[in-house]
């Protein structure tokens, strides 16, 4: 897949210190998980990217083969994600909505899960791989690997109520920065977040059988 038309490389290299090939593929990674965390996958260019990488573009040619594919690999979710989460739920019931709101926001606020995070949703909205990529994480690893550990009837629905709900404050908060939101304290939105969670995870659910 060739790179869009606005990010035709460059034939001068960067100026500033050359990294070395070892450090310029992680550096790469880094500049653009923050590129595309600040301004979405569309606004974000590989001349963006390869400046604050400081790199010649066609390393990332040379890495990653195209956008989408560079794209694809910031979005690397740390392999301890879900077992985090399972052992969140897998604690006391009547506590379960405060652990699950509190671990969440957590991961939007870890270094090391932020910016692949929020990525992936600030493009999501905008983005068909984005968004393809999203509903795949939803599926396979919220659903299929998380929900099971809840132990209680209709597991995959409960845990995509709670995970989608605090998605949307989530997004208000750490992207969009709604006030009050974005500055409320982190224990107090826990504490308002909670009982709701709770609710979807444990009460009963309304059916139509």
């Amino acid at each position: 897949m060739s790179l869009p038309p606005n990010d035709d490389l460059p034939s001068k290299r960067p100026t500033g210190r050359r990294r070395g090939d070892s450090g310029a593929r992680q550096a790469i990674l880094d500049a653009a998980r923050e590129q595309f965390a600040a301004k979405g996958y569309t606004a974000a260019t590989v001349r963006d990217i390869a400046a604050a990488a400081r790199v010649d573009p066609a390393l990332i040619r040379h890495y990653f083969g195209s956008k989408d594919d560079l794209f694809a690999a910031t979005l690397h979710i740390p392999p301890d994600l879900v077992q985090t989460a399972t052992a969140v739920l897998a604690g006391d019931p009547a506590t379960i909505g405060e652990r699950f709101a509190r671990a969440y926001l957590g991961i939007w606020e870890d270094p090391v899960t932020a910016a692949p995070v929020r990525a992936i949703f600030r493009t999501a909205v905008t983005t068909d791989k984005a968004a393809d990529l999203l509903r795949e994480f939803l599926q396979s690893r919220v659903l299929r690997e998380v929900a099971p550990a809840l132990g209680t009837d209709r597991p995959e629905m409960r845990a995509i109520l709670a995970s989608t709900h605090l998605l949307g404050i989530a997004i208000a908060r750490f992207v969009l920065h709604v006030e009050p939101l974005a500055s409320l304290d982190r224990e107090e939105l826990v504490a308002i977040l909670a009982p709701t969670i709770q609710h979807y995870l444990t009460a009963p659910l309304p059916s139509r059988s």
